[in-house]
């Protein structure tokens, strides 16, 4: 009788502490917490439409602090906040080593999971490659290449009258590109008949594994069972793996033999080399193994295949979304071809939409006109993809780890080993930010007098600021407006009717049902 008592005791003063703790949250206009599992609940059932969830809340506070059961993020949103974080207490904001345990799985210890001298010593190695003008002139080249491949794909489509997924193509396309600026391999993803891909297909489904650990407290104990989506992970991982090595070791065989051979034109200097070169002769250890080699080839992966074209299927979505600016992109477009051709004393080649010769010869010569020059003359092109990356950011939340207590310009306090996250997707999207239209899609913001114009990267946070700001920002732009350049000018593009378009939670803001468009030509 008495055990019967303590029970019916005890489980009144749990409801009633339940009770008081949601009460006192009545009038609180934050995410709800329940005791221990914090605001756990809210994010799970909300996790599906967690950016927009965050939209909501920052909108209200500028600032939102979501406690979980092991650690507690911080959310912020106000550029004041954001430039604290990245440039003015930068040492305290670590990427962490929550991050880098959630993380590690696939990136390994590569530079967007590493932090301290890790960090620097793989950016040092990366910045002199991304400045160097013979890459920039070599990307030139392949982007305009791949492009033209797609464009390919695109007029087929049109003569067959079939449906095709933009972010699939894209993902193709710029897993082709990275691999051959970045690797000096030819992947050929992006051919004709458009080949299954397992690597491609490996690394986004352990993409979004990683991310759910983020509000997952099972996660560790799914992985030591080998069970749901840990053991998914682990098979995809392998497949990745496989990949990977592959391409060090047969990169490394390359290097060595031009070696043997003294036949030093023969060496590529793609990023990948250099990082394989990076070893001292008198010092051994200062050589990356092969493990070291692969994080560095699966962050420039993840950097240079999925950001872009995530980017590029948003941006098609918009400019179909908005005729008046694919109007005004065309005509940019047109004005250029003409100016190129005098400029080159060429005659322009006749242009038939319906004969596929034709055609093809009239996209590559305008292809041929385009390069690092003459697409910085685009300003309406960079604006429209500048206009896409604030309201669809490639990269929609960036967590940093917490160092020692500290306190933000606005107040709030964030406690050691906890999460500050700063948020571009709803950054773009906030009125004290951009003003009353905030949520529109105007590439005209960006323009003065027909000429771009720059803000605080501190408040365009799509290629991050502060000592990280992202080395392969110019590097994505050529490749973006060389892509959209020649597509926008020849080829119009229409949305499946019933096609859902909607993010996908994962670390990037990829379509979860792709971009299923019918496309037609035009000269």
């Amino acid at each position: 009788m008495e055990v019967d008592n303590f029970g019916i005791i005890a489980g009144c003063i749990i409801l009633s502490w339940i009770f008081i703790h949601r009460w006192n949250q009545r009038n609180k206009i934050g995410p709800k917490t329940w005791p221990v599992l914090g605001a756990m609940i809210e994010q799970l059932i909300n996790y599906e439409r967690m950016h927009d969830w965050l939209v909501e809340y920052l909108s209200k506070l500028r600032t939102v602090v979501v406690p979980m059961p092991f650690t507690t993020y911080t959310y912020i949103a106000d550029p004041t906040n954001v430039e604290h974080i990245l440039k003015n207490n930068f040492t305290n904001y670590p990427k962490g080593k929550v991050y880098h345990s959630y993380m590690e799985v696939l990136l390994g210890d590569g530079i967007f999971n590493v932090d301290g001298e890790a960090w620097r010593k793989q950016r040092k190695t990366a910045s002199f490659e991304f400045a160097s003008k013979n890459l920039r002139d070599f990307s030139t080249v392949v982007f305009r290449d791949y492009s033209l491949k797609l464009s390919s794909i695109l007029s087929q489509a049109f003569y067959q009258n079939k449906q095709v997924d933009m972010q699939e193509l894209f993902m193709r396309m710029t897993l082709d590109s990275i691999c051959k600026v970045g690797f000096g391999a030819e992947i050929g993803t992006l051919s004709p008949d458009l080949p299954e891909n397992h690597f491609a297909q490996a690394f986004d489904t352990a993409n979004i594994i990683v991310t759910l650990r983020f509000i997952d407290p099972l996660w560790r104990l799914k992985k030591f069972l080998h069970v749901g989506s840990e053991a998914l992970l682990e098979k995809s991982i392998k497949t990745i793996d496989d990949f990977t090595y592959s391409v060090i070791r047969k990169r490394k065989e390359e290097i060595l033999q031009a070696c043997k051979t003294h036949i030093n034109d023969k060496i590529k200097h793609d990023i990948l080399s250099r990082f394989i070169e990076l070893g001292n002769e008198d010092d051994p250890d200062s050589k990356l193994t092969d493990k070291g080699l692969r994080d560095v080839v699966l962050n420039f992966v993840i950097a240079g295949r999925d950001t872009t074209a995530t980017t590029l299927s948003w941006a098609i979505y918009m400019v179909m979304s908005h005729p008046e600016v694919a109007h005004r992109l065309y005509s940019e477009l047109k004005a250029l071809e003409e100016d190129r051709a005098k400029e080159e004393k060429v005659s322009l080649l006749p242009c038939d939409s319906k004969d596929a010769e034709s055609f093809g010869r009239r996209v590559a010569q305008f292809a041929g006109l385009l390069n690092y020059d003459s697409l910085g003359r685009l300003y309406y092109l960079h604006a429209v993809v500048t206009e896409t990356l604030r309201l669809y950011p490639a990269v929609p939340q960036d967590p940093k780890g917490v160092l020692e207590d500290d306190v933000l310009p606005d107040g709030t306090k964030v406690k050691a080993g906890g999460m500050v996250t700063y948020v571009p997707y709803s950054m773009g999207r906030m009125e004290y930010n951009w003003g009353p239209d905030a949520a529109s899609f105007k590439p005209e913001r960006w323009l003065k007098d027909g000429f771009f114009q720059n803000v605080s990267p501190f408040k365009f946070t799509a290629f991050q600021a502060g000592p990280r700001i992202c080395l392969g920002k110019d590097s994505a732009y050529l490749q973006m407006k060389m892509a959209l350049g020649i597509l926008c000018r020849f080829f119009e593009f229409k949305l499946v009717p019933d096609h859902p378009v909607k993010y996908r939670m994962m670390t990037l803001l990829s379509m979860a049902h792709g971009l299923k468009v019918t496309v037609e030509r035009r000269c």
